[in-house]
């Protein structure tokens, strides 16, 4: 595609994901801009009650980890209780990136396939009768309770370890309006709600009626959901968020 021509915006936090996916795009031709519309902060120590969390990991009948970014700084403070790590438990990832990580560690996963969502680890096998058993969640401070309430409500002792915060990125005002019109912005790949959300936070409202026939790719039916509710008429759902979700929402091939 022409330098000048449209571009593609990748809102993903800075790091390896973002990059894989703007390579993916890029391969296929087209022009990519990356604007994070999250940062991630690692939470420096486990407080009192996490330490003791994860020294009783062995009395856990079921582990998930909810993100790639929970095994980047979560199996930091595994490890430093559990060089080596104990079975059970049994290991739950909620997408194949998710999955990959944890593999490097020599753990191996169960994982939803192609529906990467809570509610797709919620109907796996493994996670329907937990009447009775401890489950272990590591994500990210806040985020979505479905996990926690739904394996609560069919009789889980349930425990949460957030081990790094996600907080929006700081812009001028109008910077991200700006952006988008200079960058002659045609599509927009948001891989969350709460992306989402500090996407429109960032446009002021009159921006954001100016943007709501931008193509919008988002990673599920709730997310698509929560983009119409926000006035956004043109948006495709993906399969899930992984890079091959997203580019074949897009309609580029990410080299399968």
């Amino acid at each position: 595609m022409p330098a000048d021509g449209p571009a593609v915006l990748v809102t993903r936090p800075a790091g390896e994901a973002a990059e894989r996916l703007v390579a993916a795009i890029e391969a296929a031709g087209l022009r990519v801009v990356h604007q994070p519309l999250l940062e991630l902060e690692p939470i420096a120590e486990p407080s009192a009650d996490d330490q003791a969390l994860l020294r009783a990991l062995a009395d856990y009948q079921h582990v998930i980890f909810v993100s790639a970014n929970a095994v980047r700084f979560g199996m930091l403070w595994l490890q430093r209780h559990w060089p080596v790590l104990p079975q059970p438990p049994l290991w739950y990832a909620v997408g194949d990136a998710t999955a990959a990580l944890l593999a490097e560690q020599g753990v191996e996963v169960f994982t939803p396939g192609r529906d990467m969502t809570s509610e797709g680890l919620l109907a796996l096998p493994g996670l329907r009768d937990v009447a009775g058993a401890r489950v272990l969640i590591v994500k990210g401070e806040g985020g979505r309770d479905t996990l926690a309430t739904e394996l609560a409500a069919r009789g889980a002792t349930v425990a949460v370890l957030a081990c790094y915060r996600r907080v929006a990125p700081v812009l001028p005002a109008g910077a991200l309006g700006q952006r988008l019109e200079a960058e002659k912005v045609a599509a927009v790949l948001l891989s969350s709600g709460e992306g989402l959300e500090n996407f429109r936070r960032l446009l002021s409202p009159s921006e954001s009626s100016k943007f709501t026939g931008l193509r919008l790719i988002v990673p599920s039916d709730r997310v698509a959901k929560l983009a119409r509710e926000a006035g956004f008429d043109n948006i495709v759902t993906a399969d899930n968020a992984s890079d091959a979700a997203m580019c074949r929402a897009l309609g580029v091939n990410a080299g399968e």
